[in-house]
Protein backbone atom coordinates (compact mmCIF):
# COMPACT_ATOMS: atom_id res chain seq x y z
CA UNK A 1 0.00 0.00 0.00
CA UNK A 2 1.34 3.23 -0.86
CA UNK A 3 2.48 5.84 2.03
CA UNK A 4 0.70 8.85 2.62
CA UNK A 5 3.67 10.81 3.80
CA UNK A 6 2.68 13.89 6.08
CA UNK A 7 -0.55 12.59 6.58
CA UNK A 8 -0.05 9.63 8.56
CA UNK A 9 -1.17 10.59 12.39
CA UNK A 10 -3.04 13.21 12.74
CA UNK A 11 -5.83 14.48 14.99
CA UNK A 12 -9.96 15.66 13.99
CA UNK A 13 -10.58 19.06 15.04
CA UNK A 14 -14.69 19.53 15.36
CA UNK A 15 -16.56 21.45 17.30
CA UNK A 16 -15.03 24.71 16.06
CA UNK A 17 -16.83 25.61 12.61
CA UNK A 18 -18.93 22.62 12.96
CA UNK A 19 -21.89 21.12 15.40
CA UNK A 20 -21.91 23.84 17.13
CA UNK A 21 -25.78 24.29 17.21
CA UNK A 22 -26.89 20.41 18.06
CA UNK A 23 -29.60 20.26 20.33
CA UNK A 24 -33.27 20.92 19.57
CA UNK A 25 -34.11 23.65 22.19
CA UNK A 26 -33.16 25.59 19.59
CA UNK A 27 -35.55 26.00 16.75
CA UNK A 28 -34.62 24.40 13.95
CA UNK A 29 -35.42 27.71 11.79
CA UNK A 30 -32.64 29.23 13.88
CA UNK A 31 -29.74 26.66 13.87
CA UNK A 32 -28.76 28.71 10.64
CA UNK A 33 -29.09 31.74 11.79
CA UNK A 34 -25.31 32.36 13.03
CA UNK A 35 -25.42 35.24 15.63
CA UNK A 36 -22.05 37.36 17.17
CA UNK A 37 -22.46 34.91 19.48
CA UNK A 38 -21.79 32.69 16.98
CA UNK A 39 -18.89 34.74 15.37
CA UNK A 40 -17.39 35.23 18.74
CA UNK A 41 -16.98 31.13 18.71
CA UNK A 42 -15.38 30.89 15.79
CA UNK A 43 -13.28 33.95 16.27
CA UNK A 44 -11.72 32.02 20.16
CA UNK A 45 -12.58 28.52 20.33
CA UNK A 46 -8.80 27.61 18.53
CA UNK A 47 -6.28 29.27 18.49
CA UNK A 48 -2.52 29.41 17.11
CA UNK A 49 -1.79 27.97 20.64
CA UNK A 50 -4.03 24.64 20.00
CA UNK A 51 -2.35 24.20 17.11
CA UNK A 52 1.21 24.53 17.93
CA UNK A 53 0.14 21.93 21.38
CA UNK A 54 -1.12 19.12 18.50
CA UNK A 55 2.39 19.49 16.68
CA UNK A 56 4.17 18.94 20.21
CA UNK A 57 1.87 15.83 20.62
CA UNK A 58 3.75 14.29 17.60
CA UNK A 59 0.80 14.68 15.09
CA UNK A 60 1.88 15.44 11.51
CA UNK A 61 -1.56 16.45 10.13
CA UNK A 62 -4.77 18.12 11.53
CA UNK A 63 -8.63 17.34 10.32
CA UNK A 64 -10.45 20.59 10.35
CA UNK A 65 -14.22 19.72 9.77
CA UNK A 66 -16.53 22.28 9.05
CA UNK A 67 -19.96 23.36 7.77
CA UNK A 68 -21.32 24.86 4.33
CA UNK A 69 -23.46 27.48 5.73
CA UNK A 70 -20.89 28.39 8.28
CA UNK A 71 -18.31 29.06 5.05
CA UNK A 72 -21.03 29.99 2.62
CA UNK A 73 -23.50 33.31 3.15
CA UNK A 74 -25.66 32.04 0.23
CA UNK A 75 -24.50 29.06 -2.05
CA UNK A 76 -21.76 30.64 -4.15
CA UNK A 77 -20.80 33.41 -1.88
CA UNK A 78 -17.93 32.78 1.10
CA UNK A 79 -18.20 34.51 4.14
CA UNK A 80 -14.96 36.13 3.89
CA UNK A 81 -14.21 36.52 7.72
CA UNK A 82 -14.74 32.46 7.88
CA UNK A 83 -12.70 32.10 4.69
CA UNK A 84 -10.34 34.25 6.84
CA UNK A 85 -10.41 31.80 9.85
CA UNK A 86 -9.56 28.90 7.42
CA UNK A 87 -6.65 30.09 5.96
CA UNK A 88 -4.92 31.19 9.28
CA UNK A 89 -5.50 28.00 10.38
CA UNK A 90 -3.92 26.60 7.63
CA UNK A 91 -1.25 28.92 7.81
CA UNK A 92 -1.03 27.72 11.74
CA UNK A 93 -0.18 24.71 10.50
CA UNK A 94 2.61 25.13 7.87
CA UNK A 95 4.36 27.19 10.69
CA UNK A 96 3.99 24.55 12.75
CA UNK A 97 4.85 21.82 10.19
CA UNK A 98 1.47 19.88 10.51
CA UNK A 99 -0.67 18.90 7.00
CA UNK A 100 -3.97 19.95 6.56
CA UNK A 101 -7.33 18.24 5.76
CA UNK A 102 -10.05 20.24 5.42
CA UNK A 103 -13.25 18.32 5.56
CA UNK A 104 -16.38 19.71 4.50
CA UNK A 105 -18.92 17.78 7.76
CA UNK A 106 -22.19 19.24 6.99
CA UNK A 107 -23.31 20.06 3.37
CA UNK A 108 -26.65 21.50 2.07
CA UNK A 109 -28.86 18.83 1.63
CA UNK A 110 -26.74 16.47 3.96
CA UNK A 111 -27.79 16.95 7.94
CA UNK A 112 -26.96 20.47 7.59
CA UNK A 113 -27.76 20.97 10.30
CA UNK A 114 -28.95 18.18 12.10
CA UNK A 115 -31.70 16.68 9.56
CA UNK A 116 -33.05 20.02 9.20
CA UNK A 117 -32.75 19.89 5.46
CA UNK A 118 -35.66 20.03 3.11
CA UNK A 119 -33.64 19.06 -0.42
CA UNK A 120 -31.24 15.70 -0.55
CA UNK A 121 -27.80 16.72 -1.66
CA UNK A 122 -28.11 12.67 -3.63
CA UNK A 123 -30.82 13.84 -5.74
CA UNK A 124 -31.67 17.59 -5.89
CA UNK A 125 -29.39 19.03 -9.18
CA UNK A 126 -29.04 22.31 -7.84
CA UNK A 127 -27.77 21.23 -4.50
CA UNK A 128 -25.21 19.07 -6.42
CA UNK A 129 -24.12 21.94 -8.41
CA UNK A 130 -23.73 24.36 -5.17
CA UNK A 131 -21.90 21.80 -3.53
CA UNK A 132 -19.38 21.44 -6.82
CA UNK A 133 -19.15 25.34 -7.27
CA UNK A 134 -18.19 24.85 -3.72
CA UNK A 135 -15.13 23.06 -4.14
CA UNK A 136 -13.89 24.74 -7.21
CA UNK A 137 -14.05 28.06 -4.96
CA UNK A 138 -12.15 26.50 -2.51
CA UNK A 139 -9.47 25.08 -4.76
CA UNK A 140 -9.94 28.85 -6.42
CA UNK A 141 -8.77 30.24 -2.72
CA UNK A 142 -6.18 27.59 -1.15
CA UNK A 143 -4.73 26.73 -4.72
CA UNK A 144 -1.14 27.92 -3.55
CA UNK A 145 -1.43 25.42 -0.55
CA UNK A 146 -0.43 22.19 -1.59
CA UNK A 147 -0.03 20.28 1.54
CA UNK A 148 -3.98 20.85 1.77
CA UNK A 149 -6.23 17.72 0.80
CA UNK A 150 -9.60 18.58 0.09
CA UNK A 151 -12.22 15.60 1.91
CA UNK A 152 -15.25 16.19 -0.43
CA UNK A 153 -17.94 15.44 2.16
CA UNK A 154 -18.15 13.42 5.66
CA UNK A 155 -19.49 10.68 6.79
CA UNK A 156 -22.01 10.04 3.81
CA UNK A 157 -25.26 8.71 4.76
CA UNK A 158 -26.88 5.41 3.41
CA UNK A 159 -27.47 6.09 0.35
CA UNK A 160 -27.32 4.06 -2.88
CA UNK A 161 -23.46 4.13 -3.70
CA UNK A 162 -23.79 5.11 -6.83
CA UNK A 163 -25.55 8.54 -6.32
CA UNK A 164 -22.53 9.50 -4.32
CA UNK A 165 -19.75 8.33 -6.34
CA UNK A 166 -21.37 9.86 -9.19
CA UNK A 167 -21.36 13.07 -7.16
CA UNK A 168 -17.99 12.57 -6.13
CA UNK A 169 -16.86 12.08 -9.89
CA UNK A 170 -18.05 14.98 -11.27
CA UNK A 171 -16.73 16.94 -8.02
CA UNK A 172 -13.22 15.98 -8.52
CA UNK A 173 -13.22 16.91 -12.45
CA UNK A 174 -13.91 19.99 -11.94
CA UNK A 175 -11.31 20.17 -9.21
CA UNK A 176 -8.86 18.89 -11.77
CA UNK A 177 -9.78 21.62 -14.25
CA UNK A 178 -8.08 23.64 -12.15
CA UNK A 179 -5.83 21.98 -10.27
CA UNK A 180 -4.35 18.57 -11.44
CA UNK A 181 -2.56 16.79 -7.97
CA UNK A 182 -4.70 18.56 -5.43
CA UNK A 183 -5.42 15.46 -2.98
CA UNK A 184 -9.05 14.79 -2.97
CA UNK A 185 -10.42 12.64 -0.35
CA UNK A 186 -13.85 10.58 -1.07
CA UNK A 187 -15.64 8.63 1.59
CA UNK A 188 -17.10 5.30 1.76
CA UNK A 189 -21.46 5.54 2.01
CA UNK A 190 -23.38 4.13 5.26
CA UNK A 191 -21.08 7.11 6.96
CA UNK A 192 -17.77 6.06 6.08
CA UNK A 193 -18.49 2.50 6.83
CA UNK A 194 -15.67 0.02 6.04
CA UNK A 195 -18.15 -2.34 4.98
CA UNK A 196 -19.26 0.15 2.26
CA UNK A 197 -15.82 0.24 0.75
CA UNK A 198 -16.23 -2.41 -1.64
CA UNK A 199 -18.76 -0.32 -3.26
CA UNK A 200 -16.86 2.89 -3.40
CA UNK A 201 -15.42 4.10 -6.56
CA UNK A 202 -12.21 3.85 -7.60
CA UNK A 203 -10.66 6.86 -9.77
CA UNK A 204 -8.02 6.42 -12.07
CA UNK A 205 -6.52 9.21 -10.11
CA UNK A 206 -3.46 8.82 -8.00
CA UNK A 207 -3.91 12.17 -6.16
CA UNK A 208 -7.53 10.76 -4.63
CA UNK A 209 -7.27 9.20 -1.56
CA UNK A 210 -10.42 6.94 0.30
CA UNK A 211 -11.21 6.74 3.52
CA UNK A 212 -13.54 5.39 6.31
CA UNK A 213 -14.42 5.58 9.33
CA UNK A 214 -14.54 3.60 12.44
CA UNK A 215 -16.49 3.55 16.08
CA UNK A 216 -17.49 -0.28 16.37
CA UNK A 217 -18.45 -1.23 18.92
CA UNK A 218 -20.89 1.56 19.42
CA UNK A 219 -21.79 0.42 22.95
CA UNK A 220 -18.69 1.19 24.10
CA UNK A 221 -16.87 4.07 22.11
CA UNK A 222 -20.65 6.36 22.23
CA UNK A 223 -21.68 4.81 26.08
CA UNK A 224 -24.13 7.56 27.76
CA UNK A 225 -23.82 9.60 25.13
CA UNK A 226 -26.83 11.88 25.17
CA UNK A 227 -26.79 11.94 21.25
CA UNK A 228 -26.81 8.44 20.99
CA UNK A 229 -29.86 5.95 20.35
CA UNK A 230 -28.70 3.24 22.62
CA UNK A 231 -28.24 5.38 26.05
CA UNK A 232 -32.23 5.91 26.21
CA UNK A 233 -32.26 2.37 26.73
CA UNK A 234 -29.40 1.87 28.79
CA UNK A 235 -26.75 4.05 30.68
CA UNK A 236 -24.76 1.29 31.86
CA UNK A 237 -20.92 1.05 31.84
CA UNK A 238 -18.54 -1.04 29.53
CA UNK A 239 -15.11 -1.35 29.77
CA UNK A 240 -12.50 -2.20 27.16
CA UNK A 241 -11.45 -5.31 26.79
CA UNK A 242 -14.86 -6.73 28.27
CA UNK A 243 -16.74 -10.29 27.90
CA UNK A 244 -20.06 -9.87 26.37
CA UNK A 245 -22.12 -12.22 28.56
CA UNK A 246 -22.91 -9.82 31.04
CA UNK A 247 -24.58 -7.54 28.92
CA UNK A 248 -26.30 -9.98 26.66
CA UNK A 249 -30.16 -8.75 26.95
CA UNK A 250 -29.28 -4.95 26.38
CA UNK A 251 -27.30 -5.97 23.13
CA UNK A 252 -30.44 -8.40 21.93
CA UNK A 253 -32.87 -5.82 22.76
CA UNK A 254 -30.64 -2.77 20.76
CA UNK A 255 -28.29 -4.11 18.71
CA UNK A 256 -28.51 -3.66 14.68
CA UNK A 257 -25.89 -4.40 12.68
CA UNK A 258 -22.56 -5.04 15.23
CA UNK A 259 -22.75 -8.86 15.87
CA UNK A 260 -21.36 -8.58 19.17
CA UNK A 261 -23.77 -11.72 20.19
CA UNK A 262 -21.81 -13.83 17.53
CA UNK A 263 -18.73 -13.03 20.12
CA UNK A 264 -17.58 -14.11 23.83
CA UNK A 265 -15.40 -10.60 24.16
CA UNK A 266 -15.24 -7.20 22.93
CA UNK A 267 -11.44 -7.13 22.39
CA UNK A 268 -8.87 -6.82 19.73
CA UNK A 269 -9.92 -9.74 17.85
CA UNK A 270 -13.44 -8.06 17.59
CA UNK A 271 -12.13 -4.99 16.23
CA UNK A 272 -9.97 -7.20 13.47
CA UNK A 273 -13.37 -8.76 12.31
CA UNK A 274 -14.30 -5.16 12.14
CA UNK A 275 -12.11 -3.41 10.46
CA UNK A 276 -11.34 -6.91 8.20
CA UNK A 277 -13.42 -4.86 5.08
CA UNK A 278 -10.72 -2.03 5.16
CA UNK A 279 -7.92 -4.68 5.14
CA UNK A 280 -9.41 -6.33 1.98
CA UNK A 281 -9.20 -2.92 0.23
CA UNK A 282 -5.74 -2.79 0.98
CA UNK A 283 -4.90 -5.49 -0.18
CA UNK A 284 -7.33 -5.27 -3.12
CA UNK A 285 -5.76 -1.62 -4.36
CA UNK A 286 -2.01 -1.42 -3.16
CA UNK A 287 -1.47 1.46 -5.40
CA UNK A 288 -4.61 3.28 -3.60
CA UNK A 289 -4.28 5.28 -0.42
CA UNK A 290 -6.75 4.43 2.03
CA UNK A 291 -6.78 6.64 5.52
CA UNK A 292 -8.99 6.03 8.67
CA UNK A 293 -9.99 9.97 9.05
CA UNK A 294 -11.72 9.40 12.12
CA UNK A 295 -12.06 6.94 15.28
CA UNK A 296 -12.67 7.94 18.64
CA UNK A 297 -14.41 7.07 21.99
CA UNK A 298 -16.17 9.11 24.19
CA UNK A 299 -14.31 11.02 27.15
CA UNK A 300 -16.24 9.85 29.83
CA UNK A 301 -14.94 5.97 29.91
CA UNK A 302 -12.45 4.97 32.06
CA UNK A 303 -9.09 6.32 30.65
CA UNK A 304 -7.37 3.15 31.20
CA UNK A 305 -10.38 1.40 28.39
CA UNK A 306 -9.69 4.40 26.06
CA UNK A 307 -6.09 3.87 25.82
CA UNK A 308 -6.72 0.27 25.31
CA UNK A 309 -9.31 0.39 22.58
CA UNK A 310 -6.86 3.05 20.92
CA UNK A 311 -3.92 1.48 21.38
CA UNK A 312 -5.53 -2.09 19.79
CA UNK A 313 -7.59 0.11 16.76
CA UNK A 314 -3.52 2.03 15.93
CA UNK A 315 -2.45 -0.81 16.02
CA UNK A 316 -4.30 -2.82 13.66
CA UNK A 317 -3.93 -0.07 11.38
CA UNK A 318 -0.45 0.73 11.55
CA UNK A 319 -0.15 -3.07 10.76
CA UNK A 320 -2.30 -2.67 7.88
CA UNK A 321 -0.40 0.61 6.61
CA UNK A 322 -3.51 2.42 7.32
CA UNK A 323 -3.14 5.95 8.23
CA UNK A 324 -5.20 7.61 10.46
CA UNK A 325 -6.41 10.79 12.48
CA UNK A 326 -8.03 10.48 15.84
CA UNK A 327 -11.36 12.18 16.73
CA UNK A 328 -11.27 14.77 18.67
CA UNK A 329 -8.89 17.17 20.17
CA UNK A 330 -11.58 19.45 22.13
CA UNK A 331 -14.69 19.44 22.82
CA UNK A 332 -17.08 22.45 23.18
CA UNK A 333 -19.11 22.80 26.56
CA UNK A 334 -22.61 21.74 25.21
CA UNK A 335 -21.37 19.06 23.29
CA UNK A 336 -23.41 15.96 24.21
CA UNK A 337 -20.56 13.50 22.97
CA UNK A 338 -17.37 14.65 24.15
CA UNK A 339 -14.63 12.74 22.20
CA UNK A 340 -11.79 15.04 23.80
CA UNK A 341 -8.03 13.61 23.40
CA UNK A 342 -7.21 16.78 25.86
CA UNK A 343 -8.88 18.03 28.99
CA UNK A 344 -11.29 20.52 28.02
CA UNK A 345 -10.42 23.17 30.19
CA UNK A 346 -6.76 22.73 30.51
CA UNK A 347 -6.21 21.45 26.91
CA UNK A 348 -3.48 19.30 27.84
CA UNK A 349 -3.58 15.72 26.64
CA UNK A 350 -4.99 13.15 29.07
CA UNK A 351 -2.80 10.68 29.61
CA UNK A 352 1.49 10.05 28.69
CA UNK A 353 -0.17 6.59 26.67
CA UNK A 354 -2.45 8.52 24.84
CA UNK A 355 0.38 10.88 23.41
CA UNK A 356 2.05 7.67 22.43
CA UNK A 357 -0.88 6.19 20.83
CA UNK A 358 -1.00 9.19 18.42
CA UNK A 359 2.28 9.21 17.66
CA UNK A 360 1.72 5.73 16.51
CA UNK A 361 3.96 4.27 19.60
CA UNK A 362 1.90 1.18 20.75
CA UNK A 363 2.22 -1.17 23.27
Amino acid sequence: MKRWIGFEHGIGIGGWLTNFKRFTVIPLKKMLDLTKGDFYHFDSFITEKDIKYISSLGADHIRLGFDQYVLEEVPGTFREHMLDIVENFVKWCNKHKLNVVLNLHKAIGTYAPDDSETISLMTNRQAQQDFIAFWVNMEKHFANYPNVAFELLNEVRNVEPKLWNDLAEETIAAIRKINKTRQIVVGSSCWNSASLLKDLKIFDDEYVIYTFHMYEPFIFTSQRGVLVENSCYYNGVFTYPSDVEPYRDFIRAVEHREGLLNYQKIDKQFLRDKLQPAFDFVNQHPDNILWCGEFGCIRHIDLNSRENWFNDVVSLLIENNIPYAIWNYLSTINDGNKYSLVDDDKRKILSKRLKNIIRGKIE
